[in-house]
């Protein structure tokens, strides 16, 4: 086991009530814990003994959660960190990740509270991101205070030689004396009431002054699960009467969309294996609707991974689509989903940017460009998008978009259509995005635009429709 250095913690002591200090002005960064940078070997993961936790235990999940937690704020995506859980039992990886997931919608949260208990971080990152699994589970169960501080303290025990033992004991159990003032005080604190970062917060009071509050309270629900009907295959009433008879609420939404009352795992949907249904936002499934494919047309989806735009045109109309993606480990995701679908598309691993190495000269007559983007628009599916995106990311790939679209408008046909999507907010990606494009390029039009943002029902996305006149 690695040698890690020891840190005094020092905790900031119960108050009564009559000590209570004065509420913080609004807007207020104040203190909180931030990330932990550590030396390149205190990133290592200790190897997990697990001698005092059985697998289904509380302590379990959020030793894992922890590491899933440590992963993302060392800089992994959360779908990297996720791997971390692969070896695992099922019961302790599904447990875990609803931990991960919990803590870090919350972050905002935790690491305000942390930086009210504690004077610094703990060096030792994994120990740190046990805290804020905690802290969220005591929020999640209040009446199980007692068990979830046992176990986290357990749980501790197996990092880091157990030196961090005492601290996550003390930690928690001061929050539980200073709940009531804590949460008093956080209400005051933007960052962490709204749980997402100043500089995002502050271009969504910008562009939404009367939305913002809205399009955060979403960011920071659980998602809903919506369907898309394959109607290749069945019709929507049809299928929305086998989710009757297996007992699964659904309501419809738009021409092919079911959204399920509770989510659920996709193995317990009717006919999900045999390609009766695919898992979609409504908001995504609008990209389809917006090109609205004809039999026979040569469609191009420029940045096709995982597939599910891909199969929506297939599933709307007999056209020939090529599916390009730069990911070569997400490629085959768009085969194995067509595949589930009974559809077909010539899918290909290709840079679009670099038209001379995979086009053929042939033009298109629709190009769908769902390009890369901040994905502000689904961070309650990322949250780990709140800690990795830096506001300077937006002008970069407000960059990338913009060459993506120079790139592919000499491909389209004239008559033809080119469909701009992304899952957004932020008007640099979308609109603006859009208008600068029509500067540059005469010979387009905008057809129409929509923005959707995050709600109950659907995720945050960006449509903008332009055809080559």
């Amino acid at each position: 086991m690695l040698d890690f250095e020891k840190q005094t913690i020092t905790l900031v002591p119960t108050l009564p009530s009559s000590s209570l200090p004065a509420p913080q002005p609004p807007s207020s960064p104040g203190k909180r814990v931030v990330r932990v940078h550590q030396p390149e070997q205190a990133q290592t993961t200790v190897g997990i003994t697990h001698r005092d936790l059985a697998a289904d235990s509380l302590g379990y999940s959020l030793l894992l959660a922890a590491r899933v937690i440590a992963a993302v704020y060392g800089g992994k995506s959360l779908n990297e960190a996720f791997l971390l859980l692969d070896t695992e039992p099922t019961v302790a990886s599904v447990a875990a990740r609803d931990v991960a997931y919990g803590a870090l919608r919350n972050n905002g949260r935790g690491e305000f509270i942390l930086g009210r208990l504690m004077t610094h971080p703990l060096k030792h990152a994994e120990t740190q991101a046990l805290l804020l699994a905690a802290l969220y589970r005591l929020e999640t169960r209040p009446n199980a205070a007692p068990m979830v501080v046992s176990q986290a303290v357990t749980a501790a025990g197996e990092l880091s030689g157990g030196a961090f033992k005492g601290v996550v004991n003390g930690v928690l159990r001061n929050f539980l004396g200073q709940r009531e003032r804590l949460f008093a005080e956080l209400q005051h604190d933007d960052v962490a009431y709204f749980q997402h970062p100043a500089w995002w917060l502050a271009r969504l009071r910008r562009v939404y002054p009367d939305d913002w509050r809205n399009i955060a309270a979403a960011d920071n629900a659980p998602p809903p699960m919506t369907l898309r009907v394959n109607t290749r295959r069945i019709s929507v009433d049809d299928y929305l009467g086998q989710l009757q008879a297996a007992e699964i609420a659904a309501e419809p939404m738009g021409s092919v969309a079911l959204r399920l009352v509770k989510p659920l795992p996709v193995h317990r949907l009717p006919g999900f294996h045999a390609g009766l249904v695919s898992v979609q936002d409504a908001g995504a499934q609008r990209a389809a609707e917006w090109l609205d494919p004809a039999p026979g047309d040569y469609i191009l989806d420029a940045c096709a991974a995982p597939g599910g735009k891909t199969s929506h045109l297939l599933e709307r109309a007999d056209a020939d689509v090529l599916a390009l993606d730069i990911d070569a480990a997400r490629a085959p995701r768009i085969t194995k989903n067509l595949k589930r679908l009974g559809l077909t598309a010539k899918v290909r691993v290709a840079d679009c940017l670099a038209v001379e190495q995979w086009w053929d000269g042939r033009q298109f007559d629709a190009i769908l460009a769902d390009a890369p983007c901040s994905a502000v628009g689904v961070a309650r599916r990322h949250p780990d998008i709140k800690m990795l995106r830096r506001e300077s990311d937006i002008r970069k790939l407000a960059h990338t978009q913009s060459l993506i679209l120079d790139a592919l408008w000499p491909l389209l046909k004239p008559g033809g259509k080119l469909l701009y999507a992304t899952c957004s907010v932020f008007v640099e990606e979308n609109a603006a995005q859009i208008d600068a494009f029509l500067v540059r390029w005469t010979d387009a039009r905008r057809v129409g635009q929509e923005q959707w943002l995050p709600n109950e029902r659907n995720d945050g996305f960006y449509y903008a429709l332009l055809q080559k006149t």
